[in-house]
């Protein structure tokens, strides 16, 4: 017998499986020993009460072992079967791959940058060095952004698609369970590499090619329709099917569809910082308590804010992380944050990003389509100027910032990189400014605490979406040019590892039925 039933249990004993079977059994009214197995379908921390509790939905079996649920994918041989271009190997990209796969067809990725072994020398010596490999760092090569991102991978758009599937996905090629139960499943970015690689192995064993340094800088297209790309290698690519999974900072593929005429559009994006506070100080306004207890992780948390008539929020919360460089050119500097699996460092880190509407842009009108492209460059530009040199990031006290007034000195922080005190008050935009420092004394009012001298903000956060969109139709065609797919944060309609890979998946979905029938 079988049956699913909710249980709340304190941290500790919420990670005792002994605990766990004796307070199912009293839920059940069965004795103990009747229980043959149990396994976690949901897990989740209510942290309201000052004590928090763990609330845990079990598949309780009595009586009977259950049917181990091994994840089964029909990836195929596809070595002769039709290609599909696919450029970018980001999540988009790769879980499009996987599909078109099972789907009978032969994905063909070109990624601009190198693979993950490759990839990790190169972000080792960029912060070494203080600088950027324009083709190799936290955003270009082998699994996109997502690679060296920690895996967070909750997602409100269960509309696009099968979101169980995807955590199924990452946990067949090497993923931890907990993905599988967890209410914000988070892989870590000491577990993510080795996954990517894994994906990647599974392509190609299929008959799938992948092509590293292999950055597009054309499209080839006749009477409207898509017919390959071209390489700056020399490659040229054929096949029936183009899809552009390239992500969000490939600024130079929506550069080349404003040259050739190809129909973009500017989307509202989201531009601030990203603050850091002392890991105990989170726990303590959320737990409720002086010192986080052993069975409890670092907490994390969400906030949002409406000010001056935009909206502020927090993004990409990293608890127990840290703050990384995520620029991809050498005279800007764009701040991102990632946690390992374990989030065991002292520190917490989020972006806290203020809603920007095509109609703030007055300023970059002339752009047209690329108006908030050519704002966020400029921001990343004046975040470069601001800071210490190199990647050393222009940083500020919390509190100064609220209060326009310059840092003498900075607390402590993750960012190995390194921190210039830098007036970030005075060089954002006036605008974004405001709505900083007024939604910063907003969130203190909901997390008291929060605006202190002991945190910090680090410029700048401004690659959290795209600032394009290019425009498709119902088959995720171009609306303008047949067989050219667009998918994924590249192509604005995505945000995260999960929508971006349940996009891909539709996209390749999309490619079987309309080029391949």
């Amino acid at each position: 017998m079988q049956q699913k039933i909710q249980i709340t249990a304190s941290p500790e004993d919420a990670s005792n499986s002994e605990i766990i079977k004796r307070l199912a059994a009293q839920k059940l009214n069965v004795a103990a020993s009747e229980i043959s197995d149990i396994r976690i379908e949901r897990k989740s921390i209510d942290a309201r009460s000052r004590e928090p509790k763990i609330n845990l939905t079990l598949n309780v079996f009595c009586g009977e072992k259950p049917v181990l649920l091994k994840e089964e994918f029909k990836y195929q041989n596809v070595t002769n079967k039709p290609e599909v271009v696919i450029v970018g190997s980001g999540p988009a990209g790769l879980f499009a791959s996987l599909r078109l796969i099972e789907l009978g067809l032969k994905p063909v990725i070109l990624e601009r940058g190198k693979n993950v072994s490759e990839r990790k020398k190169d972000i080792a010596a960029m912060i070494r060095a203080k600088t950027v490999n324009a083709e190799s760092n936290y955003c270009y090569g082998e699994g996109g952004a997502g690679t060296f991102s920690d895996g967070k991978l909750y997602t409100r758009s269960n509309k696009r698609g099968n979101v169980f599937g995807i955590l199924q996905r990452f946990h067949f090629h090497g993923a931890q369970d907990e993905i599988l139960y967890e209410s914000h499943p988070h892989i870590g970015t000491d577990k993510l590499p080795e996954i990517v690689k894994n994906m990647s192995r599974t392509i190609v064993e299929c008959g799938g090619k992948i092509y590293f340094d292999s950055k597009v800088d054309d499209i080839i297209i006749s009477n409207k329709k898509a017919l390959g790309v071209k390489c700056s290698n020399g490659n040229i690519y054929e096949a029936k099917a183009i899809a552009l999974a390239t992500g969000h900072s490939a600024r130079d593929i929506y550069e080349l569809l404003d040259r050739k005429n190809i129909k973009i559009e500017a989307k509202n994006f989201a531009v601030g910082v990203r603050v850091e506070h002392p890991q105990s100080l989170i726990d303590s306004i959320q737990y409720h308590c002086k010192t986080r207890g052993e069975f409890l992780p670092a907490a994390s948390y969400a906030l949002t804010a409406q000010a001056y008539g935009r909206g502020v929020y927090s993004f990409c919360m990293c608890p127990g992380g840290y703050i990384v460089p995520a620029s991809t050119s050498a005279a800007e500097i764009v701040v991102n944050g990632m946690s390992s699996s374990q989030r065991h460092t002292a520190f917490a880190n989020s972006g806290i990003v203020v809603e920007t509407r095509i109609e703030d842009l007055k300023d970059f009108e002339k752009y047209e389509n690329m108006c908030g492209l050519k704002f966020q460059q400029q921001i990343e530009q004046s975040s470069f100027a601001n800071g210490g040199g190199g990647q050393v990031a222009p940083a500020q006290r919390l509190t100064d910032f609220v209060n326009s007034k310059y840092s003498s000195s900075l607390p402590d922080c993750s960012y190995i990189v390194g921190l210039a005190t830098s007036a970030l008050h005075e060089w954002l935009p006036d605008a974004l400014a405001r709505r900083l420092q007024e939604a910063f004394r907003i969130f203190d009012k909901k997390m008291r605490g929060f605006l202190t001298a002991e945190a910090l903000i680090a410029g700048v956060e401004s690659r959290s979406s795209s600032p394009v969109r290019i425009p498709r139709n119902d088959d995720m065609q171009h609306v303008d040019i047949e067989g050219l797919y667009v998918c994924g944060e590249g192509a604005g309609y995505a945000g995260g590892i999960t929508s971006s890979a349940m996009d891909g998946e539709k996209c390749a979905e999309k490619i079987k039925n309309a080029v391949f029938k």
